[in-house]
């Protein structure tokens, strides 16, 4: 049992994977804390990437005082 469930959570995170490859978030490095938080939420989504599901992730860093 416990090996079917690893399995069937590789799977999911292998097609998450591959729909952030096809929206193009590997093309570029990640220069903000919302885009390498979209391309982990797009990979957790898994297949529901296929289902209507398009997470974005927005953060705000606060900015060093002057």
């Amino acid at each position: 049992m416990r090996r079917v469930g690893g399995l069937v959570l590789a799977i999911w995170l292998i097609i998450g994977a591959i729909a952030a490859g096809q929206r193009g978030y590997y093309g570029s490095s990640p220069s903000n804390c919302a885009h390498a938080g979209t391309i982990v939420l797009t990979i957790a989504a898994g297949p529901l990437n296929y289902l209507g599901v398009n997470p974005k992730l927005s953060c705000h860093v606060p900015q060093p005082s002057s």
